[in-house]
């Protein structure tokens, strides 16, 4: 029976070999606290490291979404205060009507009033031709051309296609107006419409004619009050959208907050126990060199003897 014999060098070898793997585990917890992740290759963790991925592509494409609800938020806000100047033009030439057909006014009284009828008129079309972010907001999908041009010319020059933004999988939200609905294309087009109405008002209270001033209380205020209710309408409009944006904007931080929470717990490390776990590697990294300036003293004491 042969009895195998431990020579120094093994003795050294174990020794180098431990101090080794003592080292790489304490540079391994270091990387991991100052990196703050817990997966530093693929090879560490292939499941952890694929599931990092999808769920990152996951915050990404959510990001996305986010940028695009925050954006449609902006145009139907910026819209929605174009819509509110005017209804308050509105309502200033329904104040003006209704005082011009009491036939209290005179003719010089009445073709003031036509002057700022028609100032309203062109406020009404500058605010149709409200932009956001450089795009008209009321011309369809022709968002780099002006819905109306200002002066006579009332016709509408954009289209009735819709603009929408994907807030989500497979989900949209419409954002345009159609503000021809409600403008249309003035009084050579005779549709009754606001612009159409504005311009007839003015022609009525420029008329001087009894029937003039009997059409600005009826006929007239009864165009205007119907236009008033189509504003009424696609305001209403623009505030479902708004709701049903912030609503998706709610839901896409919602998703956000969840999955942020999912990948903090595959990839990112524990500070506290790998703190504790590194003191610990460190002590013992500590102690091997201690044993191992022991043995090569020993050993080089049993050479000189």
């Amino acid at each position: 029976m042969t009895t195998e014999r431990i020579t120094p060098g093994m003795i050294a070898a174990a020794t180098l070999n431990d101090l080794n793997s003592s080292f790489a585990s304490m540079e391994r917890t270091s990387e991991e606290l100052s990196s703050g992740r817990t997966i530093l290759e693929p090879s560490d963790n292939p499941y952890g490291a694929s599931r990092v991925i999808d769920l990152q592509s996951q915050l990404d494409g959510l990001s996305a979404y986010e940028a695009n609800t925050q954006d449609g938020m902006a145009w139907e806000n910026t819209a929605s205060s174009a819509m509110s100047s005017m209804r308050t033009v509105v309502e200033r030439v329904r104040e003006l009507l209704v005082q011009s057909a009491n036939g209290a006014n005179n003719q010089s009284d009445l073709s003031s009033v036509a002057v700022e009828v028609e100032q309203l008129t062109e406020g009404v079309k500058q605010d149709a031709n409200t932009q956001y972010a450089g795009q008209y907001v009321f011309s369809g999908t022709l968002t780099t051309t002006a819905p109306y041009q200002q002066g006579a010319n009332d016709e509408y020059q954009g289209n009735a296609e819709t603009v929408s933004r994907a807030v989500g999988p497979g989900a949209s939200v419409t954002i345009s107006t159609n503000i021809s609905t409600l403008l249309g294309n003035g009084e050579a087009s005779g549709d009754g419409k606001l612009l159409d109405t504005l311009r007839t008002i003015a022609v009525d209270l420029r008329g001087g004619t009894a029937e003039d001033v009997a059409a600005l209380g009826t006929s007239d205020l009864t165009k205007l009050d119907a236009n008033i209710e189509t504003l009424s309408q696609l305001q209403a409009t623009a505030g479902s959208a708004t709701d049903q944006l912030q609503t998706a904007l709610s839901r896409n931080e919602g998703l956000q907050s969840s999955i942020t929470t999912s990948l903090t717990n595959t990839q990112d490390t524990n500070v506290a126990a790998t703190s504790v776990a590194y003191s610990d590697e460190q002590a013992a990294y500590s102690a091997a060199l201690r044993a191992a300036a022991t043995i090569v003293q020993e050993s080089l004491l049993n050479f000189l003897h």
